[in-house]
């Protein structure tokens, strides 16, 4: 216990996290079993070092943060290790990625039963499901989603600003008055390029190639995410990773699935699996027309994030792609995404439509006031033309 302890002091003292996750202030931290999921890479170990360091402090034994990539736990389950930790006072104990110890959810039952007085908070993988796959941990654990980095959080970092999240209903009613209270203190054209490079994944505050580790992380998605926690055998991680390339140099289109069954030699039915597995891992997002949802073909299917687009090679990067690309991850975290009726457009909460276009487009363009028009190459907008990078204040 004591070389925990050691390693839990170390780390604590020298997390450093540059942006202050909007995350740390909407959880309920009285609740006893917290899951926190998260795609790979978006910070979910800081933001358990982050939690230790504000509320307790490098010193206090109290809390207790542990890995289970640890060997140790080959060994000995969470259930004994947090009787231990109880046993010498402990109150919270902190696990990250959880889904390596073998029947973690049974262990974390049984915590939550045997130890009334202990508070467990853990990390998991995008691609587990909580409670619908896991059913012994229904009504015991609260779970919640950290994501990467918003556009707002990118340039809090760069800039040293403290600017506030808006809802979606701020940003259409009020948004020439919240730029107004934005641009006296920054320029966001000026960053937004870098965002939507580089700038959802914390890797990018590493010293080292921003590309590489991304792409290291993404085959990390689909060897580990996917294959081992959906119990994949390892012989069809070949045909995963393909779809995945098709599915991402193709760009945003509806897939044409019994050519991608043709192309990786399997089924209609696997593809459609596979497609649901790297959606569920956050490389790609599925888009629906209105009523629709899986096990039916999405009408669009999209990388999950601009910065994923990059690293696809060959680069055959579309702006008006990754400009929607951008718009649907800023708002698929609170609000109901779907396909709209016309081309470049969605619908949101299935009550309004939005279209994404460019500002500085030339030619005759018909505009309807009953949409709103997400548009960039521009910081200012007026009534239903609202900047698009304003939609990365939404978190």
């Amino acid at each position: 216990m004591e070389a925990f302890f050691r390693t839990h002091t170390y780390l604590v003292e020298h997390t450093n996290a540059p942006v202050r996750r909007s995350l740390m202030d909407e959880i309920d931290w009285n609740d006893r079993m917290i899951g926190i999921k998260g795609t790979r890479g978006v910070g979910k170990t800081t933001f358990l070092l982050q939690y230790a360091k504000e509320k307790f402090g490098k010193n206090d034994r109290q809390c207790l943060y542990v890995n289970m990539n640890n060997f140790y736990f080959q060994g000995l389950g969470i259930a004994d290790f947090a009787r231990d930790f109880v046993a010498q006072g402990g109150r919270v104990l902190l696990i990250d990625q959880v889904f390596k110890q073998p029947n973690w959810s049974e262990e974390l039952r049984q915590c939550y039963y045997e130890f009334p007085q202990l508070k467990i908070v853990f990390t998991g993988s995008s691609v587990m499901r909580l409670k619908e796959e896991n059913p012994e941990l229904n009504g015991i654990v609260k779970s919640y989603n950290l994501r990467g980095f918003s556009f707002r959080e990118f340039i809090n970092l760069q800039t040293g600003h403290n600017f506030q999240p808006y809802t979606l209903s701020e940003i259409v009613n009020n948004h020439e008055h919240i730029v107004k209270k934005i641009l006296p203190y920054v320029s966001p054209m000026k960053y937004f390029n870098d965002y939507l490079h580089h700038g959802f994944y914390p890797l990018f505050l590493e010293h080292s190639n921003f590309s590489e580790n991304l792409l290291k992380t993404m085959n990390m998605m689909t060897e580990v995410d996917i294959l081992l926690i959906k119990q994949i055998d390892l012989k069809y991680l070949t045909k995963i990773k393909k779809l995945f390339y098709l599915l991402a140099v193709e760009g945003i289109h509806a897939p044409n699935i019994s050519q991608l069954a043709n192309q990786i030699d399997t089924s209609r039915a696997t593809v459609m699996n596979y497609i649901k597995y790297l959606a569920d891992a956050r490389l790609i997002n599925m888009i629906y027309n209105c009523g629709h949802q899986f096990p039916k073909k999405p009408s669009k299917v999209m990388l999950h994030n601009p910065n994923l687009m990059y690293a696809i090679y060959p680069i055959t990067v579309d702006t008006q792609d990754v400009m929607e690309t951008f718009f649907v991850n800023c708002l698929w975290k609170d609000h109901k995404v779907n396909e709209g009726n016309s081309s470049h457009s969605y619908m949101i909460d299935e009550s309004r439509k939005y279209r994404i276009s460019d500002a500085q487009a030339t030619g005759k363009q018909r505009y309807n006031n009953e949409t709103i028009y997400a548009q960039y190459n521009t910081e200012i907008g007026h009534g239903n033309h609202i900047p698009l990078w304003l939609f990365g204040f939404l978190y």
